[in-house]
């Protein structure tokens, strides 16, 4: 065999795998905490495009969407995210927590819909300071923002095609909105806790870090976000400060999920939490901002509550890879529990 052979080989191979990992490599959106393994772009979304809070559950939790990586008890297995709902005037908080043991809850992040007196509705995602880093905020694009490309990656029933950079969205026609300010609508509380689950919860492992950001990249393209200031370069900022602070009073934190996160144990490149984030992608505005069924799992001591993070903004595309705009995002009957084996 010629000498030339093995090197040559090696430069091939590393040309084949550079479509799937390269993104991620050079992906300034990576924070180094364990955020990385839940898209908030992806999650925003989804929620938009769902037709109930419990379909909305459902999706994320689905392994057929691929949204949810999320593994904070380390047992390399996905975690189920319970989506709490919390009523405060014409303002919904929609908490997605995860029930680390059975002692700890941490909270992953918060879903703020406000409308105003002309009811217009404004939605915004807050990413968890433990799993995101500070003021981590993300919002849909406003009218006129480019296509959104499709993602090549989901295999969901209904591919996606790009949006016409002339298609719109506003904000409350979504789905989800006209749903949770209809007269009908009553809140949803899950059932769920720690080793009890839905039924279609099904027991998955969690995948690459490199494989799980390639799938869901195609997410970010009708959406702002990013950290704000602090050399983030987001200007996306926390608008309805009395809702986030009502919700900092209450908040869940995990000892465990700190301790984990301080010593490195999640893999991510960052040991501890940056104060300062990196910029997922910045908005061409200047705004100012007003500060900042069985499964056996083992527990790790009590949970902490009480921190900060926020909303409202306009409107905005929300295109979906897997699925079309705003369309059925999951359906609604509850289905009674089940337990992971």
């Amino acid at each position: 065999m010629k000498k030339w052979y093995f090197p040559f080989l090696a430069i091939v191979l590393s040309f084949v795998s550079l479509p799937v990992f390269s993104q991620t490599e050079s992906d300034s959106t990576l924070l180094g905490l364990p955020g990385d393994n839940l898209d908030l772009y992806a999650v925003l979304n989804l929620f938009l495009k769902s037709k109930t809070i419990e379909g909305f559950e459902k999706s994320l939790n689905e392994q057929k969407t691929g949204i949810n990586n999320l593994d904070l008890d380390l047992d390399k297995k996905v975690d189920f995210i319970k989506v709490v709902t919390k009523k405060e005037g014409e303002s919904y908080t929609f908490i997605l927590q995860v029930a680390v043991s059975k002692t700890e809850t941490q909270d992953v992040a918060v879903i703020l819909v406000n409308r105003d007196k002309n009811k217009k509705a404004s939605v915004q995602i807050v990413g968890d300071e433990d799993l995101y880093g500070k003021d981590y905020v993300i919002e849909p694009k406003p009218e006129g923002s480019p296509a959104v490309t499709a993602n090549p990656a989901y295999a969901g029933p209904d591919p996606a095609k790009d949006v016409p950079a002339s298609t719109t969205v506003v904000v409350q026609t979504a789905p989800i909105v006209q749903y949770v300010y209809s007269p009908v609508y009553v809140p949803y509380y899950p059932p769920y806790h720690y080793g009890y689950y839905p039924p279609y919860f099904a027991i998955a492992a969690t995948v690459a870090i490199g494989i799980y950001r390639h799938n869901n990249y195609y997410y970010h393209g009708g959406y702002y976000g990013g950290h704000y200031g602090y050399g983030g370069g987001n200007t996306v900022i926390i608008n309805n400060r009395n809702q986030i602070n009502h919700y900092n009073s209450t908040r869940n934190t995990s000892n465990r999920v700190q301790h984990n996160t301080a010593n490195g144990n999640y893999g991510n490149r960052a040991s501890t939490r940056p104060s300062n984030g990196a910029s997922a992608s910045t908005r061409p505005s200047n705004r100012m901002s007003n500060g900042p069924s069985a499964s056996t799992r083992q527990s790790n001591g009590p949970s902490a509550s009480t921190r900060q993070s926020a909303s409202n903004f306009s409107s905005g595309r929300t295109r979906t890879s897997g699925g079309g705009s705003f369309g059925g995002g999951g359906g609604g009957g509850r289905g009674g529990g089940g337990r992971r084996r």
